[in-house]
C-alpha cells in the first residue's frame, strides 16, 4: 500500500501524539507505511507522521475529486489520550460518532465515541508506536516478573501458544523439580555415608595384627578403635543430613503443585474471559461499521432525490448507529474491565511467584550451607578420632619394645665360654 494516496474525511490534530501528522478534512496524502494495528504513516507538504487509517479514505489518482465536505460549523475533532477519536459541538458540547456536515447537525447529539483500532495481540490491547515510549518499567532495574512476560509466546517444546503467565508458572515447576532433585542427591549421599560407616565398624572388629606388642602394639590397637569411633562419626553425620538437609528440601512446599493449579486457573479464566469480550467488541464494531455505511448510503440517496421517505430512513438509520455505537462502547468498557482485571492479577501474581521464588533460593541456600556445617564437624570429629592415634605413633620406641619383650621372654642372661682341655 505504500505509495499510495488517501484523502482524508476528518481533520487530524496530531497535537497528543508523537510523531502524529495535522491535517485537515479533504487534504490529500500519500501512504508511506501501514500497521495492522489501523495506524498509518503518510506524508504531506513534505512532512511525515502517523494518523489513524480510519481518518481517511484511499483514493486513485484518476479518480480524485474535490475536496470532501468540511465539518459543519462549530464542531471539531478530537482524539482522547486513549487513542479514541470524537466530534464535539463547541456550542452544544453534543458529541457523535460520525462527521456532522451541514445537512446532519443536531443539537441534541448523543455522547458518543468512535474507538480506533488499537494494536491487539491474542485478545490484549498493547500501545501503538507512538505510545510504546511512554511506558515506564513498574519496578525499574529490578528485572521483576511483573514488567517482562505480558506476551505470549511460542512453546519451545511444540507448536502452542502458551502466556507469559504459563512461562513463570514453568519456572515454578522446574524450580521445585530442582529441589527434589536435590533432596535425591543428599539421600545418596546419606546412603554412602550410612554404608562408608558400616564398613568402617567392620573392620574396625577384624581381628588382624592383634598380637603386635609393646608401644606399637598400643598404636595398632587405638587406630583400629578409631575406627569404630569414626563409623560413628559417619553415622552421625548421615542422620543430621537426613532430618537437617534432605526433610526440610523434601516437605518445603508440599502443595506446591496444587497451589500452582490454583495460580494457573485463574489466569486462564481471566484470559478466556478477556478473549470472549475482545469477540464482542470486534462483533460491536462491525455492526457499527454497517450501520454507518447504511446511513451513509441512505444520506447519498437523500442528495440525488429529496424524499420524505428517505429523510425518514436517515432518521432510522442515524438511531440504529447510535445504538450500534451505544453497544460498541459498552463492549469496549467491559472489554476494558476485563484486561484492568487481569492486568491487576498479573502483576501481584507476578510479584507473589517472584517472593516465591526468592524465598525457595533463599531455602535452599541455607540448607546446603547447614550441609557444608555439617561436614565441617565431621570433618572436626574425625580428627578428634584420629589424635589419640598420632600421639601413641609419636610414643612407639622400639628400644622400649625390645626391653619390654626380652623381660617378659628372655631364656637365659649367662653366655657360653671356652672348654677347657
Amino acid at each position: 500500500m505504500s505509495g499510495s494516496f488517501c484523502r482524508s474525511l476528518y481533520a487530524f490534530t496530531g497535537d497528543q501524539h508523537q510523531q502524529g501528522l495535522k491535517f485537515e478534512a479533504g487534504e490529500l496524502i500519500r501512504i508511506t507505511q501501514t500497521l495492522d494495528g489501523g495506524w498509518w504513516e503518510g506524508e504531506k507538504d513534505g512532512v511525515k507522521g502517523w494518523f489513524p487509517s480510519t481518518y481517511v479514505q484511499l483514493q486513485n489518482l484518476s479518480s480524485m475529486s474535490p475536496l470532501d465536505e468540511p465539518l459543519a460549523r462549530d464542531w471539531k475533532c478530537y482524539m482522547s489520550p486513549q487513542g479514541r477519536r470524537y466530534y464535539v459541538n463547541t456550542v452544544s458540547n453534543g458529541k457523535s460518532l460520525q462527521p456532522q456536515h451541514n445537512q446532519q447537525v443536531s443539537r441534541s447529539s448523543r455522547c458518543l465515541w468512535m474507538i480506533s483500532v488499537p494494536l491487539q495481540i491474542h485478545s490484549v490491547t498493547f500501545p501503538l508506536p507512538l505510545h510504546m515510549s511512554e511506558q515506564q518499567l513498574l519496578k525499574p532495574d529490578e528485572w521483576s516478573y511483573c514488567d517482562y512476560f505480558w506476551a505470549d509466546r511460542k512453546d519451545p517444546q511444540g507448536s502452542a501458544i502458551i502466556s507469559g503467565f504459563e512461562v513463570l508458572l514453568q519456572k515454578q515447576l522446574k524450580g521445585r523439580q530442582m529441589q527434589k532433585e536435590m533432596a535425591e542427591f543428599v539421600r545418596e549421599r546419606i546412603r554412602i555415608e550410612e554404608e562408608y560407616a558400616k564398613n568402617l565398624s567392620k573392620l574396625s572388629q577384624i581381628p588382624l595384627a592383634a598380637q603386635e606388642e609393646g608401644t606399637l602394639g598400643s598404636a595398632w590397637a587405638q587406630l583400629k578403635k578409631s575406627l569404630a569411633d569414626e563409623a560413628e562419626v559417619h553415622l552421625k553425620f548421615s542422620s543430621k543430613l537426613q532430618s537437617e538437609v534432605e526433610k526440610p528440601l523434601l516437605i518445603f512446599r508440599e502443595n506446591f503443585k496444587k497451589d500452582m493449579k490454583k495460580f494457573d486457573h485463574h489466569m486462564s479464566d481471566l484470559r478466556k474471559q478477556l478473549a470472549s469480550r475482545s469477540a464482542a467488541v470486534e462483533k460491536a464494531r462491525k455492526a457499527l461499521a454497517d450501520r454507518q455505511k447504511d446511513l451513509e448510503l441512505k444520506t447519498q440517496h437523500l442528495e440525488i432525490k429529496l424524499n420524505s421517505k428517505i429523510e425518514e430512513d436517515i432518521k432510522k438509520a442515524r438511531r440504529k448507529s447510535t445504538q450500534a455505537g451505544d453497544d460498541l462502547m459498552r463492549c469496549v468498557d467491559l472489554y476494558n474491565q476485563s484486561q484492568s482485571k487481569w492486568f491487576e492479577e498479573m502483576v501481584t501474581s507476578s510479584l507473589e511467584l517472584e517472593h516465591l521464588e526468592v524465598e525457595r533460593v533463599e531455602m535452599i541456600r541455607q540448607h546446603l550451607c547447614q550441609y557444608t556445617t555439617l561436614r565441617h564437624e565431621t570433618d572436626m570429629f574425625n580428627q578428634s578420632t584420629i589424635e589419640p592415634v598420632d600421639k601413641l605413633l609419636r610414643s612407639v620406641d622400639p628400644a622400649r619394645d625390645r626391653e619390654l619383650w626380652v623381660r617378659e621372654h628372655k631364656t637365659g642372661e649367662l653366655r657360653p665360654v671356652d672348654m677347657d682341655i
